[in-house]
């Protein structure tokens, strides 16, 4: 049922209203690139979202074990329990802000899950916010009641966060599981001739997709797929990047370094696979890290 009711939410076509409209207004108030960078996680090697979620969500629950202590056991529970609340609620800006950057460069129906992901833990905020102002002025039992119903609100928008994480596969790595399909040891690629300098050229490691690119003696095998959203990275461009020969992914624009696979500009926050290769015998070879 529950599962029934997700899978409809990502086919709401009507919520493409609101998110067409929202999506543009983010990538153009969250500028620089370095500052859509720095929310993405890039300097983390992975999401920064999920991590800073765990504040608001651990300050929150906790504020509801203090509401709900007996007095006899710990003297001045309530001013604890409100020092937790305000906690919560001014962490949850950042949380939300690195969140509404991921979310603007998801797919369609990833953003129709999202903007409902959004719009519950908006509605647990703003509970929490009227908890908050109750406990100030003393109205402890109502800071409560608006507690319990803030939780209520943020477990269900942390359950629609997993669909959209677990099922959904918003912001995890999608070139990773390529890995799985490479069998042990050194594998062919190419003949080395027909691998032309300064160009990327596709080919396959065990019918993986990889991208393969050549600098005098440096060669580089890398996943093909991006780390963001799977898009062909065969198909990018070569720049330069602080002196780094990199590839940006032709979909979003992810940024990574060819000697490593390092990540240099969102989407993508967490790095590109890179493959160990050998020349032998004239022939290109890769193995698993």
């Amino acid at each position: 049922m529950r599962t029934a009711l997700l899978n409809k939410l990502e086919r709401a076509s009507a919520l493409d209203r609101i998110g067409d409209r929202i999506q543009p207004r983010v990538w153009s108030l969250l500028r620089p690139q370095r500052v859509k960078d720095a929310l993405h996680g890039v300097w983390l090697g992975h999401p920064l979202h999920p991590a800073l979620v765990q504040v608001p969500m651990g300050a929150w629950m906790s504020s509801a074990v203090f509401d709900f202590m007996p007095k006899r056991w710990m003297p001045g529970h309530q001013q604890s329990a409100t020092a937790l609340v305000a906690v919560g609620t001014a962490s949850a800006l950042p949380a939300a802000l690195t969140g509404i950057n991921d979310w603007s460069w998801l797919w369609q129906e990833e953003r129709r899950v999202g903007l409902v992901h959004a719009a519950t833990n908006s509605l647990a905020v703003a509970l929490y916010a009227g908890s908050l102002a109750a406990r100030l002025r003393g109205r402890h039992q109502l800071g409560r009641t608006l507690g319990l119903f803030g939780l209520a609100a943020v477990s269900v928008g942390g359950y629609i966060g997993g669909h959209l994480v677990y099922k959904q596969t918003a912001q995890v790595n999608q070139g990773a599981p390529d890995m799985h399909r490479v069998e042990y040891g050194w594998r062919r690629v190419a003949e080395i001739d027909s691998v032309p300098e300064a160009q990327l050229v596709a080919r396959q490691v065990d019918n993986v997709p990889v991208v393969v690119y050549r600098d005098g003696t440096d060669i580089t095998v890398m996943l093909d797929r991006c780390a963001h959203q799977s898009g062909p990275l065969g198909q990018g461009k070569v720049i330069q990047v602080d002196g780094q020969t990199c590839v940006v992914c032709p979909w979003h624009g992810s940024t990574f370094q060819l000697k490593d696979g390092e990540v240099v500009h969102g989407p993508a926050s967490t790095d590109q696979q890179v493959l160990p290769v050998r020349v032998i015998d004239g022939v290109l070879e890769a193995r698993l890290p």
